[in-house]
Order: structure tokens, then C-alpha cells, then sequence
């Protein structure tokens, strides 16, 4: 699927007119023949795909003077990849631009945010038209885009789930979420998944279950973990477990249509609900695909089960799509359909608005209802002219160009070529995913299982960047790379992303070896 307009080039001009230390860098040769300008080895580097765009010259900040002022004013958590982090300048569809001229095929989406492309002509048109009629207004007045947004999206959920809160963050969804479990449950205790991430925010911090998200003070009460139906790296796995063209190493005896990993990990949820919780429950969070734990998948049927005990127990069901949904699994539009479930809550945000900061919760009348017997809920930019606009294109384009059917076939496609690495490379313990939302574990061999030690990941990572490819990191000790590039992604860039992860690997083995 190629569509006219991504060959056409976009000559575009940066004014800057504020006082400050401009740096301005020369273009470089940006087409069919582009290469990574940096050397490695004495390999020959994969050939980068074409692109018939040219960004704009850069004439910002210089590189030192972005870390002077990053070191000084912006927050010290270090969230930059790379020893060098990248600076990035322009976006154009699955590519990236740095200050230097440099150009990445973009496998990582933004944290998997940048679901139709990065500066979407169609999306851009709108977003533009948007801004020159109106940018705010609160939800205390009307306004014609939030309407015919809640219109489109309503409709691509199935009954009873008609009801959407608009909000800004996947985080502050999962907190309206949380409260509408409350709030309809009359129950506090709410379980999640361990190696869940459901946001950073003080109340879904109980929900994540990472240990680099969790704080010696107390918060996010009422929280309480279960063990993650993990087939790769858990107790129990086989080789049938996952709804994946690509199945663990594992071995099993299990007949196409039984699971005994599956049953053994509902086991432990119902000791879950035994020992750890009251004996009526506010609800129950999932991820249909965890993302930052690095794309685990569950045991077919396991989620389905899972529903119906915690509805026993009084709880509501609820659905994480902030990474899984509109369309990135392909069989599907929601993650949750490709359980064969239907959650009495659904959240969701990243790919929503392809970048722009937007998010909803969706759920029954019902549930609705019970919010709003207790509070007043409001929110001051949720629904705001902007997102919406930039909303309805996303949906659009999603539609009008076949991205979930293409998710469907370049990322089974993906799937099944990252999985011959596993077969060439001892360091490649599992690729697993659905679509384009794919994780590739590395451990330090295939019989233990265990994490490949961080410094070596972290070389690995450097070479695929050197090459031009941008991918990101995931798991407890950051040992899987993430695979979620926009669904607009094509058959040949993914043979040259493919293609980098051999060559990563290949010197990654000789450096051992040495």
C-alpha cells in the first residue's frame, strides 16, 4: 500500500526570531542511496530503504548547549536512550531527522504513540484548519468536534460500552477509571498484573507493577499484584499458548484446544483472590499485551476466565488499550476483542490522537451513572476543540488506508522474519506479539533463560542506531527490545530493520568471541 503523496517532497522554512545559540547543519544526501553516517566495523551496514522527503535545515540549539540546558532545567530522571542522546529535528511518516541531517527508520513509535505516521499530511491539514478556528473552550460549551469524535469512536466499540469520559494521559485515564471501579463496586481492592504499567500518577502507581516505578512512601492504596501468565519466562509455558504466528521454545503435551500453563497461571489468580483481597472486589485491570514489561502475551483463554471470576467477586472488568488498540494488533480493533472479552471499562490513549495529547475512558450507562451519584467530574482540557479534530482524522486515516489490515500483514510478516534470528542466535531467547506491537527478549542462553546483562543489550541497541534504525526497550531488567513502529510501515523497511538486527547481532557475537 503506497499512497501518492508520500512521494511527493515537502521543501519547508524555519524562522526562529527569539534570542538564543543557533546551530545551523548542512543537508545530507537524504535519498535512495542514504546511509548511516556513522562507521562500524568493517561490515557492510544494511541499505536504508528510500525516502523522498527532505526535512527542513536545522537552526536551533546546539547539541551542547541542549544538554547544558537539559542538565540545568529539565527533570534528572534519565529517560534518554543512548550514550549520545539522539536530538531530534523533523518527523515524516515512519521516519526520523536529527540536527545532524540524519535519518532512522522509526520502529518505536514514539512509545508506541505515533500511530498513522509522524506528521501526517491529513492529520496536519486538520490539525491546521483546527487551530485557525478555534483551540479551547473548556466542556462548559459546546463544540462540534467533540461530538462528531465521541460519534465515530462510539461507534467502533461494541454494545454496552457507549459512554466516553474524554481526558489528556493514558495515566489520568486509568485514574478515572479506577474511580469509576469504585465508585459502581462499593469496593476498594483492584488487582493488576505483575510487570503491569498502567501510569506514573500517584494512584496508578498501585497498578504498576515494575520495580523502577515504585516508591518507599505509601500510595496507591488498595492496589494488590497477581502473577503475571508469563509463557515465556513464568512456570509454566508451552508451544501452543499464544494467540502469535510465533510460539515460545517451549515444549508441551497439551492438545490444540487445552492449556495446562493457562490452567496452573488461573490457579494463582484464584489464590489471589483467596489470600490478598476482600471478598468483594472493585475490579480488575489488564493490558490485552503488556508493553513496557515487553510485550508479554497471556495463555489463550486465560483473560476470559480471569473475567469471570473477578465478576463473581462483585469487581468490574477493566481494558488498558493506551498501546493495543485502533488497530496495531490487526486481527482486531481492540485488543480485548482478541481475548473474545468484553470489559465494563476500556482505556485508552498514545495512538488516539498520533501523538497529540489526547485519551478516553469508555464505559457502560451503568458505570457511568455511578460515577456521577458520587462526583462531579470535570476535566478543563478533556474533549478540547484540538484533540478532537486531530481525533477524527486519526480514525479517518486508520480507516481510509487500511492500517489495521496492514498491521495484520506486514506484522505477521515481522513476526515470522525477526523469528529466524531466534533460530540463527543462541542471545535471542523469544519473539512474541501480534501485529505490529512485537517483543524480542535476549537472554544469555536459551536453557537458563536469563536476562542478557544490560551493558551488552545496550551495545546492541547502539549498533541498530548507528545503522539508522530507532527501536525501543522493555522488561524488568530492559532485556527485550520493544518493536512498535506506525502502521504505516512497509514490507521492505521491515527487511532492512530485520536486516540490522542480524548485523547487530553478528558483531554483538564477535565481540564475545573476543
Amino acid at each position: 500500500m503506497t499512497l501518492i503523496w508520500r512521494h511527493l517532497l515537502r521543501p519547508l522554512c524555519l524562522v526562529t526570531s527569539a534570542p538564543r545559540i543557533l546551530e545551523m547543519r548542512p543537508f545530507l544526501n537524504l535519498g535512495a542511496s542514504w546511509t548511516s553516517v556513522t562507521k562500524l566495523s568493517l561490515h557492510t551496514k544494511p541499505r536504508m530503504p528510500p525516502c523522498d522527503f527532505m526535512p527542513e535545515r536545522y537552526q536551533s540549539l546546539g547539541y551542547n548547549r541542549v544538554l547544558e540546558i537539559h542538565k540545568e532545567h529539565l527533570s534528572p530522571v534519565v529517560t534518554a536512550y543512548f550514550q549520545k542522546p539522539l536530538l531530534l529535528h523533523q518527523g515524516h511518516m515512519e521516519w526520523l531527522f536529527d540536527a545532524e541531517g540524519n535519518r532512522y527508520l522509526d520502529f518505536f513509535s514514539g512509545i508506541v504513540t505515533v500511530s498513522v505516521g509522524h506528521c501526517h499530511p491529513k492529520v496536519n491539514a486538520v490539525a491546521q484548519k483546527q487551530l485557525g478556528r478555534l483551540w479551547h473552550t473548556s466542556t462548559v460549551f459546546f463544540h462540534p468536534p467533540m461530538h462528531e469524535y465521541a460519534e465515530k469512536l462510539a461507534a467502533l466499540l461494541p454494545e454496552p460500552l457507549k459512554v466516553i469520559f474524554l481526558v489528556n494521559s493514558g495515566s489520568e485515564a486509568n485514574e478515572l477509571a479506577m474511580l469509576m471501579a469504585r465508585a459502581h463496586s462499593n469496593n476498594i481492592d483492584i488487582i493488576s498484573f505483575r510487570g503491569a504499567y498502567h501510569g506514573c500518577s500517584p494512584y496508578t502507581l498501585g497498578l504498576t507493577n515494575i520495580g523502577t516505578y515504585k516508591m518507599e512512601l505509601p500510595g496507591g492504596t488498595g492496589c494488590q499484584p497477581t502473577m503475571c501468565p508469563d509463557v515465556f519466562r513464568g512456570p509454566w509455558g508451552g508451544s501452543h499458548c499464544r494467540d502469535s504466528p510465533v510460539q515460545t521454545i517451549r515444549k508441551c503435551s497439551c492438545a490444540p484446544d487445552c492449556c495446562q500453563a493457562k490452567d496452573q497461571y488461573i490457579e494463582q489468580f484464584k489464590d489471589t483472590l483467596s489470600t490478598s483481597v476482600a471478598k468483594s472486589i472493585a475490579g480488575f485491570f489488564a493490558e490485552p499485551i503488556q508493553g513496557v514489561n515487553g510485550v508479554v502475551q497471556y495463555p489463550k483463554g486465560f483473560l476470559k476466565e480471569a473475567f469471570e471470576l473477578v465478576r463473581a467477586r462483585g469487581g468490574v472488568c477493566i481494558a488498558d488499550e493506551v498501546q493495543t488498540g485502533f488497530g496495531r494488533l490487526g486481527s482486531h480493533f481492540w485488543g480485548f476483542q482478541t481475548h473474545d472479552v468484553l470489559p465494563d471499562i476500556v482505556t485508552m490513549a498514545k495512538g488516539i490522537g498520533n501523538g497529540f495529547p489526547m485519551a478516553a475512558v469508555v464505559t457502560t450507562p451503568e458505570i457511568a451513572k455511578s460515577l456521577v451519584k458520587r462526583l462531579q467530574h470535570f476535566n478543563t482540557f478533556g474533549g478540547n476543540p484540538m484533540a478532537c479534530a486531530i481525533g477524527s482524522a486519526v480514525l479517518e486515516v486508520i480507516k481510509e488506508e487500511n492500517l489495521q489490515e496492514n498491521s495484520q500483514e506486514v506484522g505477521t510478516y515481522m513476526l515470522l522474519q525477526f523469528a529466524k534470528l531466534r533460530d540463527e542466535f543462541e542471545i535471542v531467547g523469544d519473539v512474541r506479539g501480534k501485529g505490529l506491537m512485537i517483543g524480542i527478549e535476549m537472554v544469555q542462553d536459551k536453557i537458563s533463560r536469563r536476562p542478557l546483562p544490560r551493558e551488552e543489550v545496550n551495545q546492541i541497541h547502539e549498533d541498530c542506531k548507528h545503522m539508522g534504525l530507532l527501536v525501543g526497550r522493555g522488561s524488568i531488567f530492559s532485556q527485550t527490545f520493544r518493536i512498535a513502529p506506525s502502521m504505516c510501515i512497509t514490507k521492505p523497511e521491515v527487511d532492512f530493520a530485520v536486516e540490522v538486527f542480524r548485523s547487530a547481532l553478528t558483531q554483538h557475537m564477535e565481540r564475545r568471541a573476543k
